[in-house]
């Protein structure tokens, strides 16, 4: 592990771990209402893991934090595996010396013009991964539809909802890193 990224986890641990303190002293919990078995076979309370039934305004706080703060890893992760796993492996590097030119015209003005240019790979592993990407998108919106149509059992919404919008931002990222081209371009600015 890095030593910027152990200094990172240790900061968000300092900073957690008081607020869940904190947090322990809230509420305590509250019983969940069931529905009777003897009348009904229906189950909507059922759940995938066990969850409290009643959180405190400061446990919803910490957990707001800690799901934050994996939204930003996971983005490192997104942004990292686009730059390193797709565009880090083209041997071709068609880098434009002064004086050449690539891209489109608007590229090119008297004040910027192309230091580095990497056509898109469209490497057969892009076709693949933005296949079951979308294919994983359709199945989740087609559970989420399915879970909305019936009547008793909503509980899942959460679940289907976020594959389904997890698989299309992957889909976004897929077409970016393999199918669109990389381009730096120096500006001349003046103050």
């Amino acid at each position: 592990m890095r030593r910027e990224t152990l200094v990172v986890l240790l900061l968000v641990v300092a900073v957690l771990l008081p607020m869940w303190y904190v947090a322990l002293q809230g509420e305590p919990p509250s019983e969940q209402i069931e529905i009777d078995q003897s009348v009904t076979e229906m189950q909507p309370l059922q759940e995938i893991i066990d969850t409290p039934e009643k959180l405190a305004p400061s446990q919803v706080g910490v957990i707001v934090w800690i799901a934050l703060f994996g939204l930003v890893a996971v983005l490192t992760a997104v942004h990292r595996f686009m730059d390193s796993a797709v565009r880090g492996e083209q041997t071709e590097n068609t880098a434009v010396a002064d004086g050449g030119s690539v891209g489109l015209p608007w590229f090119w003005t008297d004040d910027r013009w192309v230091v580095e240019y990497r056509d898109a790979s469209d490497a057969i592993e892009g076709i693949v991964a933005m296949g079951g990407l979308t294919i994983l998108s359709i199945v989740f919106a087609a559970l989420f539809t399915g879970e909305y149509l019936t009547l008793a059992r909503t509980q899942y919404f959460g679940v289907y909802a976020m594959g389904m919008f997890v698989s299309l931002a992957l889909l976004t990222v897929s077409y970016y890193a393999w199918f669109l081209p990389h381009v730096e371009v120096a500006e001349r600015r003046g103050h």
